[in-house]
């Protein structure tokens, strides 16, 4: 499985950007696809999940009500829809797969490149 990350940028803060996360090599339906960041310094930290099959998702408290996870399963793509973005959420983001949904980014077995994503305040 390939994972290609992309949509990172520079904001500023209370603006919004979306990643895109598109996986090759493997049907998605068994899958869980995350996303996490890694601010520097700071260890890597769970973002978002989302099932494949079936849309069920989860989110670190942190982004609760301001990120937003989606896929299509047409396109084998993944997105993470950022608003309100804060300093704090400067980071690389990596999208990742793994068979269960896990906040441990240790569990996921494949991951993508990394999209920095600063937010200035």
């Amino acid at each position: 499985v390939q994972l290609q990350a992309s949509g990172g940028g520079l904001v500023q803060a209370g603006d919004s950007l979306t990643l895109s996360c598109v996986a090759s090599g493997r049907t998605l339906s068994t899958y869980v696809m995350g996303w996490f960041r890694q601010a520097p310094g700071k260890e890597r930290e769970f973002v978002a999940a989302i099932r494949w099959s079936g849309g069920s998702s989860s989110y670190a408290d942190s982004v609760k009500g301001r990120f937003t996870i989606s896929r299509d399963n047409a396109k084998n793509t993944g997105y993470l829809q950022m608003s309100n973005l804060k300093p704090e959420d400067t980071a690389v983001y990596y999208c990742a797969l793994d068979r269960y949904l896990s906040m441990n980014p240790a569990a996921y077995d494949y991951w993508g490149q990394g999209t920095q994503v600063t937010v200035s305040s």
